[in-house]
Formats: C-alpha cells, sequence, structure tokens
C-alpha cells in the first residue's frame, strides 16, 4: 500500500515536471524542473527495485548533463523580448503542427494492440548467478554496445554544438603567450635583495625600472631642458 502511494506520488510530481519544462517562460526555470524529474524518476527506480540506475541517473544527469544544461543556459544571454516578438506571427503555424501531431499520436495510440505473448518477452532473461548490476552491465556492453556507444557520440555532438554557441571572441582580453613566457630573463623577473637581520625590505629595494623604460623620462627631461633653454 505504502509503495503504491509512492509510486503514484512520484510518477505525479514527474509528469508534473516535465510539462513545467515544456511550458516554462525561463529557460533556467525549466532546466530547474528538468532536475526534479529526473529526481523522481530516480525515486521510481528505487521503487522498481533497480538502484544502479536510479544512482546513475542522479549522478549523471543531475551531476552533469542538467547543471551542463544550466550553465549553457546562463551563458547564452538569451534576449526573452526578441523571442516574444515573432510569437504572434507564427503562432498558428505552430498551432496547426501541434494539431496534426497530436492528430498523429491519437492514430497510433488507437490502433495499438499488445501481442499476446508480449508480456514474456518485456524483459531480458536473467541469470540467477548474477546480480542486478552485473547483469545490467554486461547485457549494455555485450547485446547493446552499439546503441551505447551511439547514444555516447550523440551527448559529444550535443558538448561540442555547446561550446560552439557560447565561444566568443571578446578581442581586448589578455591571453597567455608561451612564447614569451619561455624568451623570458630571469633577470627581468626576479631580484636578489640582501635583507640585513631585523630590518624589513620596501619597495625601493626590489623595485626597479627596466632599461627601456628608464630611459624614457631622459628624453623627455632633455625635451624639456630644450624648450626651456628656448
Amino acid at each position: 500500500m505504502i509503495a503504491a502511494l509512492a509510486f503514484y506520488l512520484f510518477a505525479a510530481i514527474l509528469i508534473g515536471s516535465a510539462v513545467m519544462v515544456v511550458t516554462a517562460r525561463n529557460p533556467v526555470h525549466s532546466v530547474l524542473f528538468l532536475i526534479l524529474g529526473f529526481f523522481n524518476a530516480a525515486a521510481l527506480f528505487l521503487l522498481a527495485g533497480a538502484e544502479f540506475l536510479a544512482m546513475i541517473l542522479v549522478i549523471v544527469y543531475v551531476g552533469a548533463v542538467a547543471v551542463l544544461f544550466l550553465f549553457v543556459v546562463m551563458m547564452l544571454d538569451i534576449n526573452f523580448a526578441q523571442m516574444r516578438e515573432g510569437f504572434q506571427r507564427y503562432a498558428p503555424v505552430g498551432a496547426t503542427v501541434g494539431a496534426m501531431l497530436l492528430l498523429e499520436l491519437g492514430i497510433v495510440l488507437g490502433g495499438w494492440k499488445f501481442a499476446p505473448d508480449a508480456a514474456n518477452f518485456r524483459f531480458a532473461p536473467r541469470i540467477a548467478e548474477l546480480e542486478n548490476t552485473a547483469h545490467l552491465g554486461q547485457l549494455l556492453y555485450t547485446d547493446y554496445i552499439l546503441l551505447f556507444q551511439l547514444s555516447g557520440l550523440v551527448l559529444l555532438v550535443a558538448m561540442i554544438g555547446a561550446i560552439v554557441l557560447t565561444l566568443r571572441d571578446r578581442g581586448p582580453s589578455r591571453r597567455q603567450i608561451i612564447a614569451r613566457q619561455i624568451a623570458r630573463k630571469a633577470s627581468e623577473t626576479m631580484v636578489m635583495v640582501d635583507a640585513p637581520i631585523g630590518t624589513g625590505v620596501g619597495a625601493a629595494d626590489y623595485l626597479h625600472p627596466i632599461p627601456e623604460a628608464a630611459e624614457k623620462p631622459d628624453t623627455h627631461e632633455h625635451a624639456h631642458a630644450g624648450h626651456g633653454g628656448h
């Protein structure tokens, strides 16, 4: 009885959060509702006895994928006012496409029929000697290894797309020039100071002008002296 109530509670929150992911106006709120949905899906996995899938859902999807989505959405700097400008113009087209998709889903679900022996093929035959996690790993990395690699490729493409969208050339930003760092001499960056015991070291003891910079004030002084002579 308690397990059934917990199932309906988590399922209701999961469906509600999934709806809010699509209908929320703020993308940041959509990502937060997505994280809530992941947690409730993990709770449903725990109720079903798939504790490994529940932990993977929390660690991988909540701790990595959803947080990555959140950072990308926050870095995109979306102009919501500009996005809403063409809403009324394209609303009839969007409503027409949505109605057609809803009609197609209704036709598919209306003609759906389960095979008589479908319940017997819902799960792969489980080996009694292996635990749940070991059996899942053996099934995933043997029979479905190609699909597993394709899913990783899809995530890689999504990561590259997120990097391309957020990469901006800010122009005057300071960048690392490795050649200059290697060519730099120790005498240009380090000064040896003989500090007597009991006395401190002041700025005049270790700050000295660069030779090129030291010559410039002399030229200015000669220029001023020349003007003064005239």
